[in-house]
């Protein structure tokens, strides 16, 4: 009996371990291309869209199957553990079915199939709790193809942002400081330092995002965050960019073009910029935006490209390595990404396919134990154009979940001194 509880114990702990876990994106394999949210600025940055709004996303498969793939949508909390909730308390309607719409390439040499998916359709009539949410996709034997986070908003609070210079002299030239406040005219916020939480981004990386400030003090109905070190990124430089929406032309940021089996665009080479003066180019902070100027139908008929990468860089990598970053993979760092030093050049290579478009990129520095060091190849500067989001949690007395209650955004081409 002592041991069939000791076993019923140990199971129960090992299945709550499991169900606690956080939620990780899972990237997708290479034959998995360019995955848009409809309805996002630019494609950068995590989603973000109203409770009741359509949520649209599509995505490329590369291998010509026509292969069926299945979606499932779960909630979870803040910190990205499940929540409470059963299935058909945040969703009406089924998931766990296939997407049935999607249409073949036309007229590219690179063959794929386009899928959409659109919420809400005939299963899935509709997300009703706001809050944190990851959408999985699987194939036909069940096994998961890749999974990415969306956030779902109520508009029950204003959030003011402002961002500073940092107070620190040591950095006053380098970061951007996100100061905020969060006003609750019509709902009473109990007990904010325990039940409202906030996550700050950067151009909507929510990899880089700041988690854990808790409100400063009190004027009314307002929440006031006034934080410096705590509440500073990195400024950044502006994104490098290219643009190859006519495919057989070269431009500004296209050096060369061959016709092989795809074609290949040959970028012009970047340098090292953390050591020269900073200087304003507009970017769209890290996103892109898929067109072919030839085509009617951008989702089809944009053609694959190979892109080659060309970076000089003389300083000394140790157990580092250089990946080029943004948000045509979500931020992700793979070996898609990985820029191998080629000798005969002294510089450092990449080729990755592409979707036609007009992508944002930059270099950035990744440790043995993946962080990620922005500033290290592309420099940090106060004077950086970022777009940064507030976004406000809530949990009520005997609420069961952590709602998302407010939005607010900023940029730093207006940014202030003290």
């Amino acid at each position: 009996m002592v041991k069939h509880l000791i076993s019923l114990l140990f199971i129960s702990c090992i299945t709550h371990q499991v169900f606690a876990q956080k939620a990780q994106e899972i990237p997708p394999p290479e034959y998995i291309g360019t995955i848009q949210f409809s309805g996002q600025p630019n494609n950068a940055g995590i989603p973000i869209i109203n409770l009741g709004d359509r949520l649209r996303i599509s995505f490329d498969a590369l291998n010509g199957n026509e292969a069926d793939f299945y979606y499932r949508i779960d909630h979870y909390d803040f910190d990205w553990t499940p929540s409470n909730l059963s299935k058909n308390e945040y969703l009406q309607g089924f998931d766990e079915v296939r997407i049935e719409t999607y249409e073949n390439s036309l007229n590219t040499l690179q063959i794929f199939s386009h899928y959409f998916l659109t919420i809400p359709n005939r299963e899935t009539r509709g997300i009703t709790k706001s809050g944190n949410y990851l959408i999985t996709f699987s194939d036909d034997d069940g096994n998961i193809v890749f999974s990415r986070k969306f956030i779902v908003k109520e508009n029950l609070v204003s959030v003011g942002v402002e961002i500073k210079r940092a107070r620190d002299l040591r950095r006053i030239k380098n970061d951007q400081v996100v100061q905020f406040t969060i006003d609750s005219p019509s709902e009473i916020l109990i007990n904010p330092k325990r039940n409202v939480k906030t996550l700050v981004l950067q151009n909507g990386n929510i990899k880089t995002a700041i988690t854990d400030l808790v409100p400063q003090y009190t004027i009314g109905t307002e929440l006031i965050y006034r934080y410096d070190k705590e509440a500073a990124f990195g400024g950044g430089n502006e994104f490098h960019n290219f643009d190859n929406k006519d495919i057989r032309a070269a431009n500004n940021t296209i050096r060369r073009i061959e016709l092989n089996d795809l074609y290949e665009h040959f970028l012009y080479t970047d340098i090292d910029r953390s050591d020269r003066p900073y200087t304003y180019n507009p970017d769209i902070n890290g996103g892109f935006v898929v067109r072919n100027i030839n085509a009617q139908n951008q989702a089809i008929e944009a053609e694959y490209t190979i892109v080659h990468f060309n970076l000089q860089y003389f300083e000394a990598l140790e157990d580092k390595e250089i990946h080029i970053y943004g948000n045509f993979n979500n931020y992700t760092i793979d070996g898609t990404t990985y820029m191998r030093y080629n000798k005969a050049t002294d510089s450092y290579q990449n080729a990755r396919m592409f979707k036609q478009g007009f992508y944002n990129y930059k270099y950035v520095l990744v440790d043995r134990d993946g962080s990620i060091d922005e500033g290290a190849i592309s420099g940090d500067f106060w004077e950086t154009e970022n777009n940064y989001s507030v976004v406000v949690y809530y949990r009520a007395p005997g609420e069961r979940y952590d709602r998302v209650i407010g939005l607010g955004t900023g940029s730093s081409t207006n940014i202030t001194n003290y």
